[in-house]
Formats: structure tokens, C-alpha cells, sequence
């Protein structure tokens, strides 16, 4: 990986294409080197498919973190405080829960150095009042595509209108 892998794969995903001629409009880098290295980027396993799914372990996010975030409670702090939470850099999701727990945030990062950046940056926010975040040993399931997870005819019976 270098420095231009890594611009390619941030365009694909902030453009939501892999259009080499949009990906090098955004960079700067010229179409044929975008080409070339969406190809190589596939054939390295980086990116798994046409649809540009990046495995992330490969990339070197190899450390996922889950943790719940437990926050004081007033009015509206579930907006202001899941938006201080998922403006942390390495948080790639924020689910505003109930039950004991408030918050469930999701951040993918490289080394003990980030989590503890994260963690520092949980407890920044004036209103957390507590954290508790577990590291991933082994992903069972990750599926980034949740369509994925039913038949066919389950989608058709639970989201198509019968007028």
C-alpha cells in the first residue's frame, strides 16, 4: 500500500464509484494509473469485488473495537452526543441503543496507539459518563451488504406494496 492506493480507495468510497475517470477527476492521479491500480488493488484481495468492498484487515485496520457508551441523559443529548461521537476519526458506525447501554460505536484501526486515541477522545465528550469497549478477536460475519442476508422472496413479502 502507498499513498495513492490509499487516496483511490478514500475516493471510491466518499464518490461511491469506481470509475477510474471520476476517481481521477477527485485525485488528481491520471486515469490510467487509477486503472491499473484498481486491478492491482482486486488482484492483492484489497478490494474483494466490482461493487469495491475493501477488507479492511488487509489494509492494516485489522483491530476492530466495540464499544458502549453511556452518557447523561437530557433533552435531545442522543443528536448532540452521537454526532460528537461519530465525528471521531476511525468510527465507521454509531447506534443510539436502549436499554443500559446508550450508545454502540463501531471504529476500525491499526494499533494499540488509535484505540487509545479513541478511548481519549470517548471521554473528551463532557456529557460521556462511562465507556466499556471490547477489541474483536475474530469476525464470524461481517456482511456489508445486508440484502445479502435474506431470500429472495423474504424481501419481495417484507418490502414490496401490494396495492
Amino acid at each position: 500500500m502507498d499513498e495513492r492506493n490509499v487516496r483511490i480507495l478514500q475516493a471510491i468510497a466518499e464518490l461511491g464509484t469506481g470509475s477510474p475517470d471520476e476517481i481521477s477527476n477527485h485525485t488528481d492521479i491520471p486515469k490510467s494509473t487509477v486503472h491499473y491500480r484498481l486491478t492491482k488493488l482486486k488482484e492483492d484481495g484489497i478490494v474483494a469485488n466490482d461493487l469495491f468492498d475493501v477488507d479492511l484487515e488487509k489494509l492494516g485496520l485489522e483491530i476492530t473495537v466495540i464499544s458502549e457508551v453511556i452518557a447523561e441523559y437530557d433533552k435531545q443529548y442522543h443528536e448532540e452526543v452521537g454526532e460528537q461521537l461519530a465525528a471521531i476519526e476511525g468510527v465507521n458506525q454509531v447506534y443510539f441503543t436502549m436499554g443500559d447501554t446508550d450508545f454502540i460505536v463501531i471504529a476500525h484501526l491499526s494499533d494499540r496507539e488509535m484505540v487509545h486515541r479513541l478511548i481519549s477522545d470517548y471521554e473528551a465528550i463532557d456529557e460521556v459518563v462511562r465507556t466499556s469497549s471490547q477489541f474483536v478477536v475474530e469476525t464470524v460475519k461481517d456482511e456489508p451488504h445486508p440484502l445479502n442476508d435474506f431470500e429472495l422472496e423474504t424481501l419481495v413479502e417484507s418490502t414490496v406494496d401490494e396495492d
